[in-house]
């Protein structure tokens, strides 16, 4: 499994803990199809563990938002993207970058990749 549809099923999973609070994690693992990477792994488990400061990291970088108000697919992404720049050594922060960027057009629009481009922009330089 490429590291981008690891990225992509570890953004699946993410979303669906923060949208349905009630689903328990080790369930969601299950239903994936076929098997989950370690990358995949890494990246879900890592998030949920740090997803506090990962939270902290991102609001700090907010312009004139919160995250609170950021939809649940670029804040899942942005979770994803800041937990590899910080924790990833082997990843490159343009990576991470453009990974989510491309994520968000995929799963949400154009103007969600910008945003997300913007506020990862701002993290890479601070």
């Amino acid at each position: 499994m490429s590291r981008r549809h690891s990225r992509e099923t570890a953004f699946q999973v993410l979303f669906q803990i923060d949208i349905n609070k009630e689903a328990k994690h080790d369930d969601l693992f299950k239903v994936m199809d076929g098997d989950i990477s370690v990358f995949a792994i890494q990246i879900i488990k890592g998030v949920i563990e740090k997803k506090k400061e990962l939270d902290q990291i991102i609001e700090e970088n907010l312009e004139n938002w919160s995250i609170s108000r950021i939809g649940a697919v670029e804040k899942t992404l942005l979770r994803i993207a800041v937990y590899e720049m910080k924790h990833v050594e082997e990843t490159p922060y343009k990576v991470a970058v453009n990974e989510a960027v491309e994520l968000a057009k995929r799963f949400h629009d154009e103007q969600s990749g910008k945003f997300i481009n913007g506020v990862l922009s701002k993290i890479t330089r601070s």
